[in-house]
């Protein structure tokens, strides 16, 4: 019902974004190129793809060999502007995800911006960090002002777009029809088992186009951690079932997690809250509450990494809750083999444009 009254909004938002994407194409709007690899990675759909796992898969793919840059719009930070993120930074300041980003990989530029070009164009000024090898966007498909050499579209595996409907009534940021624009279409989430007869199903639904790749990935999660220290080191192996769970999650989709800590524990209270959700002063008192009417001795609070980035930083946090507070990693495995096809596409597409980039500034700038 809610559905059907939201429907005539989510024609006049379709009409919105088609125009926009429209005026793109024909090249109206105007989208910069930059003289080095840059990476978009993104989603059709609001939140829950896994576009953090993803952007960090590609992060530790390319350390090693390039300086890498990531650049994000820092959602639902408290600063304005360009903004280079520190493992000292706050989740205020930078956003969740970056934050967790550059405490994950310190050796790496992670940087915020609401506009893109003005961002990449701050990265290539060197100023603070050396000039990138390779910028990687995140959440970016829709941010066309700027042209990424890959553009990179997550798609949840259980979320079908032929089953989804355009914002409001749906998740759809715009229509399904716009992933043409992908040169790498990675479905998320999948099952460790998904057959190759239903990976052939999938290709044939989101209808390949001749230049794009698709790529079958799942979430494959680690042991858990302290948010604070201090904690006792605790293991899950789901052969305990007397452990009790607080799961706290504010993502935009917990099947995934709710799925994983029920291997774990067969007593498990929740309490979730929005995507990004900035936690209060109320909020922690009502975990708290929460946490001690679980009648049993043996028990934790379980939380995202994603959500430990804005926990840590909370004020007069109880001790009782710090010592109790652990998050559960989260990375991304491929299917079947899968995953040495990609990390060769990657990898050659940013030597190659690397070294177009090095030898253009050369032609641009010789020595004298």
């Amino acid at each position: 019902m809610i559905k059907l009254l939201l429907y005539p909004l989510s024609i006049l938002y379709g009409i919105v974004v088609l125009s926009r994407n429209r005026l793109y194409d024909l090249n109206i709007l105007k989208s910069t190129e930059f003289d080095l690899p840059v990476i978009s990675i993104g989603n059709i759909t609001v939140g829950g793809t896994g576009k953090t796992p993803h952007t960090e898969y590609l992060a530790s793919l390319l350390k090693d060999e390039f300086k890498v840059a990531t650049l994000s719009r820092g959602y639902k930070r408290k600063s304005k502007g360009f903004r280079m993120v520190e493992a000292s930074s706050t989740a205020d300041e930078s956003g969740d995800e970056p934050l967790q980003m550059k405490r994950k990989f310190p050796d790496i530029t992670v940087s915020v911006c609401n506009n893109r070009v003005e961002g990449v164009n701050q990265l290539l000024l060197g100023k603070q960090e050396p000039i990138p090898d390779v910028i990687l966007l995140d959440d970016a498909f829709q941010h066309r002002r700027v042209t990424p050499g890959i553009n990179i579209v997550l798609i949840d595996y259980n979320r079908p777009l032929k089953e989804d409907m355009l914002l409001p009534a749906g998740r759809l940021r715009e229509r399904a029809s716009q992933v043409d624009r992908a040169n790498i279409i990675m479905i998320t989430k999948c099952p460790p088992g998904l057959t190759p007869i239903m990976e052939r199903i999938i290709q044939k639904n989101v209808k390949l186009k001749p230049y794009q790749s698709i790529y079958f990935t799942t979430m494959e999660y680690e042991p858990i951690m302290p948010v604070f220290e201090g904690a006792k080191l605790v293991t899950l192996d789901g052969l305990d079932k007397s452990l009790s769970i607080l799961l706290v999650t504010g993502i935009a989709s917990t099947l995934s997690i709710n799925n994983q800590v029920g291997k774990y524990s067969s007593t498990i209270e929740k309490m979730e809250f929005g995507d990004h959700h900035q936690y209060t002063l109320e909020d922690i008192e009502n975990i708290n509450q929460k946490f001690q009417s679980i009648p049993s001795d043996k028990k934790i609070i379980l939380t995202t990494e994603k959500d430990a980035m804005r926990l840590k930083d909370m004020p007069a946090i109880p001790k009782e809750i710090k010592k109790a507070l652990y998050y559960l990693p989260v990375k991304v495995k491929f299917l079947g083999n899968q995953e040495f096809a990609f990390s060769q596409k990657i990898q050659n597409y940013v030597r190659e444009n690397k070294s177009n980039s090095e030898l253009h500034k050369k032609a641009k700038h010789p020595q004298s």
